[in-house]
């Protein structure tokens, strides 16, 4: 489940410092203009939503081998020319074509900043879930926009971690979820989760159109199967914390929000709510 109802990446602009650097090869400041969904509910830009129902799943591939190390410099002005043209189609094609996930999880410990931005947005379009251990470590780097882009990452990946069919039912639910048709929802999500028992995130997303429903009880149950299967999954830690307070057991809603704190420390939402739980408690 989502730390809260709406969650929205602004359009990040990345500022970096050039000092030192030869005028020839400054860069220009990277916007990703086409991030801009509402984490949990509907997180997919609209292209590729229509390239899964197209049964394209070739297209969330990255190629195994053991390649060459990207240089974070060449990696960055390859990728800048699609961002300023909002080329996501574009950006897709290059980052499933040129670079295997190993090549873009080096990338993440690297100390260029844009470069670890870019491969978090390059890892959102094709990483596969043997990424999410990278990606997930991003969420504790101190740059905000690094730990934005890793989360919308991990997102994305979350979504796309059952089987073809699976994966195209979840979207369906989203699509019910966004109209806030619950039923609709709901058989969309339990028919992912038996089409594929492994999905975390079908599990998730059930989850949370419970918790629209008031039905919190289920609604923790389902946030217990995700995160039994995806232990880093801080939305589905933090949406079990909502069920516990609405639910009155605010001393174990405090215990899962501070887990998802423990996974992504950016949750500022999340912090103010255990300030709040343990002023009741009296703590």
């Amino acid at each position: 489940m989502t730390v809260k109802s709406e969650i929205r990446m602004s359009k990040s602009e990345i500022n970096p410092n050039t000092e030192g650097e030869n005028p020839k090869r400054r860069r220009r400041h990277l916007r990703f203009p086409f991030l801009h969904s509402d984490f949990g509910f509907w997180v997919y830009p609209s292209f590729l939503l229509q390239r899964w129902n197209d049964g394209d799943e070739q297209a969330y591939s990255l190629s195994v081998m053991t390649p060459p190390l990207i240089e974070p410099s060449d990696f960055v002005a390859t990728v800048q020319p699609l961002l300023e043209r909002q080329d996501a189609a574009g950006l897709l094609e290059l980052v499933r074509t040129r670079w295997t996930a190993d090549q873009l999880k080096a990338i993440l410990e690297c100390d260029d900043l844009d470069a670890r931005k870019v491969a978090c947005l390059a890892l959102a379009l094709c990483g596969e879930k043997c990424c999410i251990p990278c990606v997930a470590g991003q969420l504790r780097h101190p740059d905000t926009v690094v730990n934005q882009m890793a989360e919308h990452a991990l997102w994305m990946i979350w979504f796309r971690c059952g089987t073809e069919e699976a994966n195209k039912e979840l979207c369906r639910g989203t699509r019910c979820l966004n109209r806030r048709d619950l039923p609709c929802a709901m058989k969309h999500f339990t028919r992912a989760t038996e089409l594929d028992p492994t999905f975390a995130e079908a599990y998730n997303q059930r989850a949370i159109t419970k918790y629209l429903a008031e039905r919190y009880d289920e609604s923790i149950a389902d946030c217990r199967e995700a995160i039994e299967r995806m232990p880093c999954h801080f939305g589905a830690w933090a949406g079990m914390g909502h069920c516990l307070a609405h639910a009155g057991r605010l001393a174990e809603a405090v215990e899962c929000y501070e887990k998802a704190l423990s996974i992504n420390p950016h949750l500022d939402g999340i912090r103010e709510a255990i300030t709040e739980l343990k002023r009741e408690l009296g703590r």
